[in-house]
């Protein structure tokens, strides 16, 4: 992911098999070959090295359309073997979007090389147009809405992308394997709104039956498992084809509501019934109930173990968890906890099941192998939902805003302590929310060793990196409740054999470049392409000069300074008075302990804000004004210096 997004101090292929961090460009022992024009339609160019070729495309989304700015478009790469033609994957690369440098030439090699260097480091001071290594972060919300946003923790906010607008509020949702959809159940009007994540617009509204809830997608992503319940007890699972987005079936499974669980090989979908005190099997190939399977009492979380192949259900009433199987002479197995328990989840593997019980404040472990409960940790006030990176358990609760972290290599053992370290997730418990979603409200960070946090009470997405005290950035979800939080990689993805591919929005008209890296072989090379004017795009934001009226200060850790900046129209130099929203992100190099602060307007056209640097070292000083046009990344830079100056040579020390 890329470094700028965060401000960490690594490579932006991080959580990639890339090595060596964010890479130097030296001049590589022998120049790719790069192919002068394209010859096919939206191919860019061709680069060769070290016996691979690459060919670049760039087209826009819209069949036809020409590439305009602020409508999307599709960037392909296509990695082949120079001699046998043969697609090569496991490449892992990197791409940038930006203008082309005033006075540049395109294909300038040298300008490539500084431009890659500044993209690849995570420089703060020029960030490129487009990072195609990100992504994007959702969220659903309480009024109908879908947030999605470009987080900016760097720079101390967030850039909204879009906003989905939904027929109901959502209940829970399911992305497909591509990314390219999302599907959202909607409670109160029982349909399914899929949603296209290109263009962020719901393409279609299925219907799925009343009180549509819980929604999972095959792993082959044939059909969607939607359960329902027409509020009078009965409950039922529908089948949404995801080729025709229509319901082909509607199976009763008895008294509700349930949770579902699909198996990994696609055949069968498990329906746990509260109300039925059982498991309903179904058949993916027939659409149709198998058979029942009476459980436990209550069973309310239903989840898939590989390694079992069985389900495994929680049942709130008794406390019992019992794996089912599809196999009828396959006997269910029953473990005992206590009343209460909530959810059961698989962490990575498959083989360890977490189940928080927030009437007795733990969380059993459970290990299929057996299966037995091996463990069960004293957390904080009522957990209530598991969530997982690769390497953690991360407990949420009711009732404290602590997010409890559980290391998945230390667990496992029967009857070992549990080693359990704590962060804050808030100024309120994320898990108190007036209107749950069934969807999960901590996801893993793309490609990251981090979490993105959804706090409802907050109205904020944390994020927060592991290893760390605290979050290490936030931002406000535009004044809606986060219920649940989602990650859409917009990064370079496999796309078949040799193929990688993302989609971005274009920017303003002109000239710009698509910049490559790949570390091994290196290949590092800049393509050049022509972006439209937009006759339908209309912007009336002004741009915006900033004139810090200090361009340095030295200063001490405790001491305050006073900044002011002259903000005014770049067409015609006309100040910007009365902007209330006018702020200065601060940040200690290399990019942490960001902070925003206000500025008042202390005469025309002139903005003061008043900082107490805490640490010593260079702090960076940013402003923005978003009602203006002003955006953070695109201001120059106020640097305050609060490093201990050093006597000099002879001179007496105090």
């Amino acid at each position: 992911m890329a470094v700028a997004l965060f401000g960490l101090s690594l490579s932006p292929f991080a959580g990639r098999a890339v090595a060596g961090g964010a890479p130097a460009l030296p001049a590589p022992p022998a120049s790719p070959s790069v192919s002068a024009a394209p010859a096919a339609p939206g191919r860019l160019g061709h680069a060769e090295a070290g016996g691979i070729a690459v060919d670049v495309f760039l087209e826009a989304v819209r069949p036809g359309a020409p590439l305009r700015e602020g409508e999307e478009a599709r960037v392909r790469l296509e990695f082949t073997d120079a001699n046998t033609k043969a697609p090569l994957d496991g490449l892992f690369p990197g791409a940038w979007v930006d203008a082309l440098t005033p006075g540049a030439t395109a294909g300038d090699a040298d300008e490539c090389k500084k431009k890659l260097q500044g993209f690849a480091g995570g420089s703060l001071l020029n960030p490129p147009e487009h990072d195609l290594n990100a992504y994007f972060v959702l969220g659903l919300n309480e009024d109908s809405t879908i947030t999605v946003v470009d987080p900016l923790f760097t720079f101390g906010g967030s850039k909204l992308l879009d906003m989905v607008f939904l027929k109901s509020p959502g209940t829970d949702w399911a992305l497909s394997k591509d990314q390219l959809r999302l599907y959202v159940s909607m409670k109160e009007i029982g349909e399914v709104a899929v949603v296209d994540t290109e263009s962020w617009k719901v393409i279609a509204n299925v219907a799925a039956g009343p009180g549509a809830g819980r929604v999972r997608l095959q792993p082959d992503g044939r059909y969607l498992w939607v359960a329902t319940e027409d509020g009078a007890g009965t409950a039922g699972v529908a089948a949404i084809d995801t080729v025709s987005l229509t319901r082909v079936a509607a199976i009763p499974t008895g008294a509700g509501p349930n949770d579902l669980a699909v198996s990994d090989d696609d055949r069968y979908v498990f329906a746990a019934g509260r109300g039925a005190n059982g498991v309903s099997v179904i058949d993916v190939r027939t659409l149709s109930e198998l058979r029942r399977v009476p459980a436990c009492k209550e069973p309310v979380s239903i989840a898939w173990s590989e390694p079992a192949g069985a389900a495994f259900v929680a049942c709130e009433g008794d406390g019992a968890i019992v794996s089912v199987s599809a196999d009828p002479d396959r006997a269910p197995a029953k473990l005992m906890a206590e009343p209460g328990i909530v959810q059961i989840t698989f962490a990575p593997g498959g083989r360890l099941g977490f189940v928080p019980n927030p009437k007795k404040n733990v969380v059993h472990i459970v290990d299929v192998a057996g299966p037995r409960i091996v463990q069960s940790p004293e957390v904080e006030k009522e957990p209530d939902q598991v969530a997982f990176s690769e390497d953690i358990a991360y407990v949420r609760h009711r009732a404290s805003d602590t997010i409890l972290m559980i290391p998945l290599t230390q667990v496992g053992h029967e009857g070992a302590a549990v080693p359990v370290i704590d962060f804050p997730g808030g100024q309120n418990p994320p898990g108190k929310v007036q209107m749950p979603s069934l969807a999960s409200g901590i996801v893993q960070a793309p490609g990251e060793d981090a979490i993105l946090l959804a706090n409802p009470e907050d109205r904020m997405i944390y994020y927060y990196k592991e290893g760390m005290a605290a979050p290490m950035g936030s931002f406000q979800n535009y004044s809606r409740q986060p219920r649940a939080v989602l990650a859409v990689d917009r990064s370079l993805r496999p796309a078949g054999p040799g193929r990688y591919a993302t989609t971005f929005v274009l920017g303003p008209p002109g000239r710009r470049e698509l910049a490559l890296l790949v570390n091994s072989p290196r290949i590092a090379e800049c393509f050049a392409f022509e972006v439209a004017a937009n006759p339908n795009r209309r912007d009336t934001r002004v741009p915006v000069s900033v004139l810090p009226l200090q361009t340095s200060s030295k200063s001490a850790p405790g001491r305050e300074s006073v900044l002011r900046f002259r903000l005014s129209r770049t067409d015609g130099g006309a100040l910007l008075t009365g902007l209330s929203d006018v702020r200065a992100i601060t940040l200690l190099s290399p990019g942490v302990n960001r902070r925003a602060l206000p500025a008042a307007e202390v005469e025309p056209g002139v903005y003061e804000v008043r900082f107490t640097p805490a640490d010593a070292g260079i702090y960076l000083v940013f402003v923005e004004a978003p009602s203006a046009g002003l955006r953070v990344e695109k201001s120059p830079a106020t640097v305050i210096d609060t490093t201990p100056v050093k006597p000099q040579e002879g001179t007496p020390k105090p």
